[in-house]
């Protein structure tokens, strides 16, 4: 088996070449045959993995992704900065700078211009699909491999299960190749002569920079060291030059994300102990291929890949032990990480080592192990066509039939779009204003992705947005008035409203649906009471304006024979410090309230302050309660954590 570096009319024959069209097709069917059958509504529904609607867009990273791509366009177009987002957390906080566009949203722009987001998107995700495999086979080409084995690595690598997964709304497995991208022009510039070497080394060190530029930071962390030490495994003086250079950039990003975007956010102090063991996978999970495909901790590696990348990974440690020691550590230590808290050790390395304190999904290290299994396997099935001799190509073909089978998992599905709301297009007609959406959630809820989407109908400034990075500001608005979700109005809150700007509202029933949050009926109720109307209905959305109306609530009103715990609670216990209950009667009402802390509480009944008291342990609050009706109660404690024993009147 030959696998030593060629030179000269060998190595350009080991390069992209006349096989380039036949594999982007076998890549392109490949591509769909794994996003099977969310493909078949390639017009009309995106492809992700979100199901429940609710008459809307279900809410997911991919809303989220391609509200960020549609920005750098419509940015561009305006003359303004494309990593800038002009709408969300307006005009409670600065404009927001924003990862994520790049490079992504370049190609998007012209798509969505031409077809609209939902192809522009679905285009785009397939694109990846056959870029990550061409480029996979690019690199393995570029190391000396015959072109059977080296496009079963890059279908292994296109196709891996963790990589598909996270390209179905977060851009993990979009980012994943630019990895195989940097390798293919550091091998590339080995042998390039005159200026190409250096054109070589810039794109090496662009893609190694374009990881964190495009928002994947914790892939980052695995994949500069991983980039780096395999130029400096393969080394060549001007590559491995670009490639530091690339590196260094890459952690300066990372820094200056850290001390600007991240400090100040609710995530300055670093994730939690409990998101990560929430997160970490068990070693089950790496042979699980029908574990649930909508978690993080889905990291099925296939059986048959497995024992090939090992098999390979003997066979090439017999003639390049460097290399050979390289991809085995990056198919391993990703592995081990993935683990997070289920790995003896790692804990107390996540908590101590500041980078990766502001994780919270082990996993995020996986497509530069896939690679690497991709790679060894490519290096496995050299042997074996080799000693197939006349019988490779059939050997070959049925290897990949294999390692497809033993990978496919069908991670997507045909997700609802709603391109054109008219509740939206009507919003888009009227004079410009501000704009506020119920329910309301806060900046780190993915829900909240729905109303960055629906932003490509209608640009409008809101008070809300979806951001993990979000400035305080932002969460303070939402704890503040996310009682309006529930219709619990207090005086000066329409004033209020009107000094921020806001003169539309959007009630969003599909969100309540897919939240499961309690309220809908009373919040429809609350716009009416605050002097707004309904307007303008397209399926469960509805603009609502200043005005009077008595149009018929969408959803049914509940049971009267009980409370409505609504905002702010989880369970019977207060996760805000702020909480409504609607209750139907009149007479005097008591809440018996138990707290381990002391505490400061405040009971408003029907917008007036009825009792106020500090206590700790048990004890009641009252309010008298005039007529036969729905009341809303607020409770404003000092802290959250205050238990509801009991309601009686």
């Amino acid at each position: 088996m030959e696998l030593r570096d060629g030179r000269g009319a060998r190595l350009r024959r080991a390069a992209l070449g006349r096989p380039l069209a036949l594999l982007t097709v076998a890549y392109a069917a490949a591509a769909v045959v794994a996003t099977w059958p969310a493909v078949t509504s390639f017009a009309s529904d995106f492809i992700a993995n979100d199901r429940t609607s609710g008459g809307e867009p279900p809410a997911g990273d991919h809303l989220q992704s391609v509200y960020r791509f549609w920005l750098v366009g419509h940015q561009l177009e305006g003359g303004d900065a494309p990593w800038k987002d002009p709408y969300s957390f307006q005009p409670i906080a600065e404009p927001q700078t924003v990862l994520g566009g790049w490079p992504f949203g370049l190609p998007f722009w012209p798509l969505d211009a031409a077809f609209g987001p939902v192809i522009a998107w679905n285009a785009l995700l397939l694109a990846t699909i056959v870029a990550a495999g061409l480029l996979t086979y690019g690199w393995l080409r570029a190391l000396a491999l015959p072109m059977g084995p080296a496009s079963l690595g890059g279908l292994a690598f296109a196709i891996a299960p963790y990589r598909l997964e996270q390209s179905a709304g977060h851009l993990l497995g979009w980012s994943a190749l630019f990895i195989p991208l940097a390798l293919l022009a550091i091998e590339r510039g080995r042998v390039a002569r005159g200026s190409r070497v250096h054109i070589w080394g810039a794109l090496a060190a662009l893609a190694t920079i374009s990881i964190p530029l495009s928002g994947q930071l914790h892939l980052a962390l695995g994949s500069i060291p991983f980039v780096v030490a395999y130029a400096a495994v393969r080394f060549a003086r001007i590559p491995f030059a670009w490639t530091i250079g690339g590196a260094v950039v890459a952690a300066g990003l990372g820094l200056l994300v850290r001390y600007t975007l991240i400090a100040g956010s609710a995530e300055e102090r670093g994730r939690s102990a409990d998101e990560l063991r929430r997160y970490s996978a068990e070693p089950v999970d790496f042979l699980n291929r029908w574990h649930n495909a909508a978690s993080e901790e889905f990291v099925y590696l296939g059986w048959l890949v497995l024992g090939l990348a090992l098999a390979g990974l003997v066979l090439l440690a017999r003639s390049r032990r460097g290399l050979a020691l390289l991809l085995g550590i990056a198919a391993v230590i990703p592995i081990l990480f993935a683990l997070g808290a289920n790995l003896p050790g790692y804990e107390a390395v996540w908590r101590n080592f500041s980078p990766l304190h502001f994780t919270r999904v082990p996993e995020r290290l996986l497509p530069v192990a896939t690679l690497a299994l991709a790679a060894l396997l490519a290096f496995a099935c050299t042997a074996i066509a080799l000693r197939a001799g006349r019988r490779a190509v059939p050997v070959v073909a049925a290897l990949a039939v294999l390692i497809a089978l033993d990978l496919l998992v069908l991670p997507f599905s045909a997700t609802a779009a709603d391109p054109d709301n008219g509740a939206y297009r009507a919003l888009d007609e009227t004079p410009p204003g501000r704009v506020l959406e119920l329910p309301l959630f806060g900046p780190g809820q993915h829900y909240a992705s729905v109303y960055d989407y629906y932003r490509l109908q209608a640009p409008r400034e809101h008070p809300t947005g979806y951001s993990t990075l979000a400035p305080d500001e932002a969460t303070a608005f939402y704890f503040a008035y996310n009682r309006l979700s529930c219709g619990v109005w207090l005086p000066g809150d329409e004033a209020a409203l009107g000094r921020l700007g806001i003169d539309r509202l959007l009630f969003h029933r599909g969100l309540y649906t897919q939240a499961h949050r309690r309220g809908a009926w009373f919040a429809w109720k609350g716009l009416e009471g605050a002097g707004f109307a309904a307007g303008a209905t397209d399926g469960a959305v509805t603009l609502f304006s200043p005005g009077t109306s008595t149009a018929e609530a969408p959803v049914p009103e509940p049971p009267r024979f009980r409370e409505v715990l609504c905002s702010g609670w989880q369970g019977r216990t207060t996760l805000a410090r702020r909480a409504t209950i609607w209750v139907y009667g009149e007479g005097t009402i008591t809440l018996v309230l138990r707290s381990p802390e002391g505490v400061l509480v405040r009971l408003f009944a029907d917008e007036r302050l009825a009792e106020q008291r500090a206590f700790r342990g048990l004890d009641r609050v009252s309010a008298n309660l005039s007529g036969m009706r729905w009341h809303p109660l607020l409770l404003d404690a000092s802290s959250a954590g205050i238990r509801l024993d009991e309601i009686t009147f």
